[in-house]
C-alpha cells in the first residue's frame, strides 16, 4: 500500500484515485478548450491564475499550461452535475466574470477579455447540455401514487 500511495503521490502510474478523478480523460490531448483563468479558491478566497482544460464533459485546473500525461489536476469539476454557467460581473463586482453553479456550490472564475468569458461560458455550457443525463418518462413520478407517471397514465386508458 505504501508503495502505490508514493506512486500515487509522485504521479508515478495511475493509481484508481487518479481514474476516479479524471475519468480516464486524456486530458493532456486535444482539449475541447484550454487557456488561463482565474479562479476563487475554495476554502482561502483567494484569486489564483490557472491553467484550465475542458474535455470530454469535465473541467480540469493545473497550475502551469505545460500539461502532459504525467500532470496532476489541481482540481476537476464533472461538467454533468452543473446547473448553469453564466456572467458574474454584477455579482463580483469584477468585469470578464463568471460563475459555474453546481446543486452544492457556486465557483466564480475571471477570464483575461469579454470574447474569452463568451467563448469559455459557451463551451461549459455546451459541454453541460452535451453530458447532462436526461429524465426518461418512467423517472417521471406521479406525485399523488407515488408511480411513475407513464403506468398512471397507462391506468387510467383502462
Amino acid at each position: 500500500m505504501a508503495a502505490s500511495l508514493w506512486r500515487a503521490v509522485m504521479g508515478a502510474g495511475a493509481s484508481s484515485a487518479d481514474t476516479d478523478t479524471t475519468g480516464g480523460v486524456e486530458f493532456w490531448r486535444s482539449p475541447e478548450r484550454a487557456g488561463w483563468l482565474t479562479k476563487q479558491g475554495e476554502y482561502i478566497k483567494t484569486w489564483r491564475r490557472r491553467w484550465f482544460v475542458l474535455k470530454q464533459g469535465r473541467l480540469f485546473w493545473f497550475k502551469d499550461s505545460g500539461v502532459t500525461r504525467a500532470s496532476v489536476p489541481r482540481g476537476v469539476i464533472p461538467v454533468a452535475t452543473c446547473l448553469t454557467v453564466k456572467g458574474a460581473e454584477d455579482t463580483l463586482n469584477r468585469q470578464f466574470a463568471f460563475e459555474l453553479s453546481t446543486p452544492a456550490e457556486t465557483m466564480y472564475f475571471i477570464a483575461d477579455s469579454e470574447k474569452e468569458k463568451e467563448e469559455w461560458i459557451n463551451s461549459i455550457g455546451r459541454s453541460i447540455v452535451q453530458h447532462s443525463r436526461s429524465v426518461t418518462d418512467a423517472e417521471v413520478v406521479d406525485y399523488d401514487s407515488g408511480r411513475p407517471a407513464a403506468s398512471v397514465a397507462a391506468d387510467g386508458d383502462k
